[in-house]
């Protein structure tokens, strides 16, 4: 096809968490780009570590291709006069564009003949173009946060050092800042601190390994797992699996050396959420355990050069981690001075916004939400829900979680245990937090959910009731991550809950701190539900937005219902006859501009077609409820295709608009049933067709 493109951005360290949403739209913007400007190209490629950004394409044209184009120009009755002599209008045409009279057309068009003529563009070299590009490439690339360095006005994550841009073995020149491209590339800062000349990108990924570079993060991370996993068996453990922190590691080096590192087992008395917080948060060091699950004094870290003496190394993480759980030793003795209930009553000098009152008033707020819920979904938990909670929110004033914020929900399950809570009660309050991220685990304690849903629906509703609303990608409070969660919840138990009623139950709790009407905040609430279940069907099940949109349209109240109802829409339009059955539903939907809700007059009938979809549509109706009833879309859709054949063969020999007007609205009356009834399942306006 053509050449191979390669650019490496080489800066100072970038941010674990920035790295990867940076390469991928890296990726889209350059695909993009391409197809925009016919420029012929290979699948892109991204890699990165914490000082390269990567983007290779195997293949690209060294061209654009080239394209013809059409040319408009005068009318023909103003090109030509009476005898068909080109005017002066025609002749200045053709000069224009480099052409004789001869190469001039005429087009017939909606308003009538005119002149055109086609030209041929030849493509521009691709390298030409690129070097126009990557400037605005580069500083698109988007990061939570970007700097500026020195003088410059340019920004990104962190100070540029060197940019490798090559469209085969030739540069793609352009400058960024004060940094040209070229063809070097830099070793490893520490072990390799050299300029590399890059050839290609093949050798180019072999020869940055013998600099102590593993380019590729696929490979990096497999190396990870497998050298970690090999260290904790030199002390007869298993690294606790975590895949969260294993992605972390893998972006904040670029060579993997495992050092394992002890502990005293005295901090082995502390609870295992406490020294795993510690262990991985903190210092991002792997947990080690036993062969039956249990916390061993050991971890191991993987440090980005080979170190001289792994035991100065292992000593001085030891002496860090040390010094982190002898904190934590402290703090979790100290908070065992004072109950979980007393320590609640604290929350009530605690503000939790200015306009939403302390967190002792949320608290309130939540439990009696959470009451509502048990007694709807759940009525035999009531108490421990109730109780779960009060406590909930206690351990946000302990000295544990003052030190260590991640440990909320976590510690307060581990004081409650001690203090001789239920089970029940333990859990709910080291669940109800969950999910703290998107695709993280539900709560699988049925309490546990019930906490979670009624303490992210009064955090919701409270902050679009004070104008908290998320705008853009600002969003401090994370209530898109919030309503996401109380989805995820509702729809994977399934609770069968009004959403409505939910969010009436929630309002009338935040009193007199509203500064919009009641029935302004239920509406916004709920079309920010809405949005974000539209996001989770598109995104996370592949259904077709234009499905979701003819779904959601008719109600989401049950969201469990509506899914169930999205999905058989979604497999209805799979459905080879698709585009057959929807003409013949759209048909019916599209002529009832006003329904005509009266009794359909059998005795009105004139024709045996609109006898036979009456007759039709009043078997299929009694089936169509019954499946409606079961909440079996599927049956009820299969049931309305039936329909189709009537349908067709009524506006095929039917007149609706028959002159006798009781005729007329009869006819009317009869496709508005048929209307109703595929209403109950969907707007069918709204479905494209294949």
């Amino acid at each position: 096809m053509g050449e191979q493109f390669y650019l490496e951005i080489g800066c100072e360290e970038i941010p674990a968490g920035y790295i990867q949403p940076a390469l991928e739209a890296m990726s889209a913007d350059m695909v993009s780009y391409l197809d925009e400007n016919r420029i012929r190209h290979a699948e892109a490629y991204i890699t990165g570590t914490p000082r390269r950004l990567v983007l290779a394409i195997p293949e690209m044209d060294e061209h654009q291709e080239s394209y013809s184009v059409e040319v408009m120009g005068p009318p023909r009755q103003v090109a030509f006069d009476s005898q068909g002599r080109p005017t002066k209008a025609a002749e200045g045409f053709s000069r224009g564009q480099g052409v004789d009279m001869d190469a001039v057309k005429i087009k017939r068009t909606p308003k009538g003949d005119y002149l055109y003529v086609v030209r041929e563009e030849s493509g521009v070299p691709t390298r030409e173009l690129l070097g126009k590009m990557l400037p605005d490439f580069i500083a698109r690339i988007p990061f939570p946060k970007s700097m500026r360095w020195g003088s410059l006005n340019v920004t990104f994550a962190r100070p540029i050092c060197w940019i490798t841009a090559l469209l085969g073995k030739e540069v793609v020149p352009f400058e960024y800042g004060d940094i040209k491209s070229g063809n070097q590339s830099f070793g490893h800062r520490f072990m390799s601190p050299q300029w590399i000349t890059v050839e290609d990108f093949d050798s180019h990924r072999e020869n940055l390994r013998k600099h102590f570079v593993i380019l590729d993060r696929r490979e990096r991370r497999d190396l990870i797992a497998r050298v970690v996993e090999e260290t904790a068996a030199s002390v007869n453990g298993r690294i606790l699996e975590d895949d969260e922190l294993l992605d972390e590691v893998t972006q904040i080096l670029e060579y993997p050396q495992p050092v394992v590192g002890q502990f005293e087992e005295k901090y082995l008395q502390l609870p295992p959420e406490l020294l795993i917080t510690v262990i991985k948060r903190h210092q991002r060091y792997f947990a080690v355990t036993g062969s039956k699950g249990d916390l061993l004094p050991y971890f191991v870290t993987v440090a980005n050069t080979v170190p001289r003496d792994v035991s100065v190394v292992a000593a001085g993480n030891a002496k860090v981690v040390r010094a982190r759980l002898e904190d934590a030793r402290f703090y979790y003795e100290e908070d065992q001075k004072m109950r979980l209930e007393d320590r609640a009553e604290e929350l009530k000098r605690v503000v939790f916004h200015s306009k939403l009152g302390t967190s002792w008033e949320k608290v309130e707020r939540f439990t009696a939400l959470a009451r509502w819920l048990s007694a709807h979904i759940a009525p035999w938990c009531a108490q421990t829900v109730e109780r779960g909670a009060l406590l909930c929110k206690a351990d946000l004033v302990s000295g544990m979680v003052g030190e260590f914020p991640e440990l909320q929900g976590i510690m307060g399950s581990a004081y409650a245990r001690l203090q001789g809570e239920s089970p029940e009660v333990c859990k709910a309050i080291y669940e109800h937090y969950q999910p703290t991220r998107a695709g993280g685990p539900i709560p699988e304690s049925l309490e546990g959910c019930l906490l979670s849903v009624a303490d992210k629906m009064d955090t919701i509703v409270g902050c679009f009731g004070v104008g908290l609303i998320p705008s853009g990608t600002a969003d401090p409070f994370a209530l898109r991550r919030q309503t996401l969660g109380i989805i995820r919840i509702i729809l994977e138990k399934p609770f069968k809950v009004s959403l409505s009623g939910l969010i009436e139950e929630a309002l009338p709790l935040l009193k007199d701190r509203l500064t919009a009407s009641g029935e302004e905040v239920k509406s916004n609430v709920t079309h920010f539900f809405e949005g974000r279940l539209h996001h989770y069907l598109v995104s996370q099940e592949g259904i077709s937005p234009d499905v979701v949109d003819a779904s959601l349209a008719i109600g989401m109240d049950d969201m469990v219902d509506a899914v169930k109802r999205t999905r058989s829409l979604g497999a209805f339009k799979a459905r080879p006859d698709f585009d057959s059955l929807a003409a013949a539903f759209k048909r019916v939907v599209n002529i009832i501009r006003t329904p005509e809700r009266k009794p359909v007059e059998v005795g009105l009938f004139r024709e045996k077609q609109e006898k036979a979809l009456h007759a039709e549509l009043s078997n299929v109706e009694g089936v169509v409820e019954g499946c409606l009833k079961a909440s079996d879309y599927d049956g009820a859709l299969e049931a309305m295709a039936g329909l189709k054949g009537s349908i067709d063969d009524f506006f095929d020999s039917v007149l609706i608009m028959d002159a006798n007007q009781n005729v007329r609205n009869n006819r009317l009356a009869l496709l508005t049933k048929i209307h109703d009834l595929f209403g109950k399942v969907g707007d069918f306006r709204k479905i494209q067709s294949a």
